[in-house]
């Protein structure tokens, strides 16, 4: 299907034509060695595109993904806004441009406001809102160039409704609801897109200790509202009803729409 980045791009280091003999669309993921950013990554591989897949430690992308010409597996540590950059500059270096950016690395928090300390809300913070922001800016200037692209940030249920034991957690997808929508109708001019896609229970890793923090302080006040909650996350760890292989094939989706919704609830 033709889309809007079937734009040339140059040869040399970039590929340029898959092996389907379309044009590729180079994709940026951030939090690509698990969850949903794996099953993106692959999705996106699958199709024929090339993709940039970052992650804290790159060997645990290609062990995911294997090896690729396809693919290019750098470190990125979200909170540090030089890693950003560079990580930017790998892809315009190995591929010629960026297409679509995936801001996908994130973390839950697991308690009350009043049990989540300063340090933890602010180390939430710093990733899910702050390292959203360093990759944004990073990949930014790319896409002003090629006038084309589109930024696809990772929101959930959580970024428009308030539960008890989520509120800090909650708190950083709002905040990500909010630039996505400021971000949408500053680029629009400029050729780029914005969609802030809106999960809700996926069969991930999101509630395994991999992926969701709690709170060091638990609070017996708080027992017949946030302890529920807690409860709760533990008895579905696992069988969630979403499949998250669907959401990845809805991305494909999403990136081939000539006017992607602002927001994508799945």
């Amino acid at each position: 299907m033709a889309s809007r980045y079937t734009r040339s791009i140059g040869f040399g280091t970039s590929p340029g034509i898959n092996g389907k003999g379309n044009i590729m669309r180079v994709w940026f993921i951030t939090g690509a060695s698990r969850g949903f950013g794996a099953l993106i990554a692959e999705a996106a591989l699958k199709a024929g595109d090339a993709v940039v897949a970052t992650a804290r430690d790159p060997s645990t992308v290609t062990a995911r993904l294997g090896s690729h010409e396809r693919l290019l597996a750098t470190r990125l540590d979200v909170t540090s806004e030089a890693e950003a950059h560079e990580a930017a500059g790998q892809a315009v270096k190995r591929f010629g441009r960026i297409d679509i950016l995936v801001n996908n690395a994130g973390y839950g928090l697991l308690g009350a406001i009043e049990e989540a300390s300063d340090a933890e809300t602010q180390k939430l913070f710093g990733t899910n809102v702050f390292g959203l922001l360093s990759v944004t800016r990073a990949v930014l200037p790319h896409m002003r160039r090629q006038r084309s692209g589109h930024v696809i940030n990772l929101s959930s249920v959580g970024g428009y409704t308030g539960y008890p034991g989520w509120g800090v957690y909650g708190a950083t997808k709002f905040a990500v609801e909010g630039i996505s929508e400021a971000l949408s109708g500053e680029v629009a001019p400029l050729g780029i897109k914005v969609t802030v896609v809106e999960p809700g229970f996926f069969r991930t890793d999101f509630l395994d200790d991999s992926s969701l923090s709690r709170t060091a302080q638990v609070i017996d006040d708080y027992h017949e509202s946030v302890g529920k909650t807690r409860a709760h996350a533990a008895d579905v760890n696992g069988g969630q009803r979403g499949d998250p292989r669907k959401l990845a094939q809805a991305f494909l989706k999403l990136v081939d729409a000539q006017n992607p919704p602002l927001r994508l609830p799945l």
